[in-house]
């Protein structure tokens, strides 16, 4: 794919001598903070806004405590507490609120490269509590609302005779996504969200028993995107401003070994998942294509199976907190 509009290709990007090779940081100007949401203008904007034809929303969010145990291990569930000052007053708060326990958007900050930093060059005593490089605060100003774009993954595997196993670690190539828009009949913008339902979600929270979820922590697998410098290529040539899935981490878990993406020197956490290897770090930290996890596509996915149109207006608006890591996406989509 040739550079247009002055943004170079990702192969253009691997061979920078100013800043890290494979990074866009400068692309969008010194000092930005919004990555891939560059991409998405006015023009986009108003493009998006014609694909409201009958006035239909769906909601793309799963309820806060959906996700219980956490299958990364390490976010409890939230607590919901009402009080009143009076018999006709309620008001409420929330303990153990952690913004990414559910469906997700992860933000720049959530993520550094071992080597280069977090995006841009933000200097890590820059991401703290209360300070604003990089925070989720910097979405919730600007909103999304952009085209989305949904592949079917799960259906369209299923409909070819090699249905996806929500237990194993089939890694979906740059190869499968051609087909599967090709099947559906759908094409891509510089500025679409694109939406991945693998299935996983749901097969999360109807087919797992509550002993094997408390187990999954210990032995993350589940299908995904493919580690890959054609993957990355893939995507940043693609000029998506967003890729958000419904399985756990967007990318296949455990990784690609051969992708050239793992340092095996590099000691494994005490806790948590194992980042080593995995597409977020040239993603978030390189590139500052944002990430969503978790989406809920059962409602969009059908309804676009039954009217054959996967394309539709798409709108996310994050909270507005200062120096936030991630966010519950508050997502729709209308067409």
């Amino acid at each position: 794919m040739d550079a247009k509009d002055g943004i170079p290709t990702y192969r253009d990007l691997l061979e920078r001598e100013d800043a890290p090779p494979g990074s866009s940081w400068g692309v969008f100007g010194d000092g930005d903070q919004l990555g891939t949401l560059n991409f998405i203008g006015p023009d986009e904007v108003r493009d998006a806004v014609r694909l409201v034809r009958r006035g239909s929303v769906f909601n793309l969010d799963y309820p806060l405590n959906a996700f219980v145990p956490a299958p990364a291990g390490t976010r409890p569930a939230t607590v919901h507490n009402i009080f009143s000052n009076n018999p006709n007053h309620r008001d409420d708060w929330l303990d153990s609120f952690y913004l990414q326990s559910t469906s997700q958007i992860d933000g720049l900050r959530h993520i550094r490269h071992p080597k280069h930093g977090f995006y841009g060059g933000v200097p890590d005593e820059e991401i703290a509590e209360e300070t604003p490089a990089l925070g989720i605060q910097t979405v919730a100003e600007r909103g999304i609302v952009a085209r989305g774009v949904l592949l079917d993954l799960d259906r369209y595997f299923a409909g070819r005779g090699t249905p996806l196993d929500m237990a194993g670690n089939y890694m979906i190539t740059p190869a499968d996504l051609d087909a599967a828009a090709a099947a559906q009949g759908v094409g891509f913008r510089p500025g679409d969200v694109l939406l991945l339902r693998v299935g996983w979600a749901p097969y999360w929270l109807g087919d797992v028993s509550a002993e094997d979820r408390g187990a999954f922590k210990s032995k993350i697998r589940h299908p995904g995107l493919i580690q890959s410098r054609e993957m990355i290529e893939w995507l940043w040539d693609h000029r998506f401003a967003m890729v958000a899935s419904d399985d756990l981490g967007v990318e296949a878990h455990p990784v690609n070994p051969g992708s050239g993406l793992v340092d095996p020197d590099e000691p494994a956490p005490e806790r948590g998942v194992v980042h080593n290897g995995m597409m977020h770090r040239p993603l978030l930290a390189l590139l500052g294509l944002f990430l969503g996890e978790l989406w809920n596509l059962e409602a969009l996915a059908a309804d676009c199976r039954a009217d054959r149109v996967y394309e539709f207006m798409l709108t996310a608006k994050p909270l507005n907190l200062i120096g936030g890591v991630g966010s519950p996406p508050n997502a729709m989509a209308i067409k």
